[in-house]
């Protein structure tokens, strides 16, 4: 069960680490800590062949997840278990949203971000409805809600 854990955690530790890594300084695996080293032990015996990005990548995020507790854990596992459950071009799409989301400004990306909690908190009747709409709209109707919110949320700014 701890080797499924662990093997769980490591997996979770790709969707963790920045899809697009900056240039990065090779890391020793005798640098990491312990329960890094404990996290990251499948990719020991090929540790010195990865890519500096991808060391440096893994050891961040086996970081994050020695810092997370065991509900953060929980969330992290059933996130990596959805991604797993995504076909290669859905996951292609997501890739590529990420990337729009992330050429974004930071104001908008604030407010993309403000308008997904908002989204989260409604009830789930309301968020299905809202998800069929915008499914069921031509492309000039999502234009023209897309028009509608970006008119109230000018108004509720100060």
């Amino acid at each position: 069960m701890m080797r499924l854990r662990l093997l769980l955690a490591a997996l979770v530790l790709l969707l963790l680490a920045p899809l697009g890594a900056v240039a990065a300084e090779p890391v020793a695996w005798a640098s990491l800590t312990a329960e890094q080293r404990e996290v990251l032990a499948r990719f020991e015996s090929g540790w010195d062949s990865l890519p500096a990005e991808r060391q440096a990548a893994l050891a961040r995020g086996s970081a994050r997840w020695a810092g997370m507790d065991p509900s953060e854990r929980e969330r992290a596992q059933q996130r990596f278990q959805r991604w797993r459950d995504l076909s290669p071009e859905q996951r292609d799409v997501v890739r590529e949203r990420w990337r729009q989301f992330q050429d974004l400004p930071p104001e908008q990306q604030d407010r993309v971000r403000e308008n997904f909690r908002r989204f989260q908190k409604l009830p789930p009747e309301r968020r299905q409805m809202l998800r069929e709409r915008w499914r069921d709209a031509s492309p000039a109707e999502r234009q023209r809600m897309l028009e509608r919110l970006r008119q109230r949320q000018q108004q509720l700014r100060p």
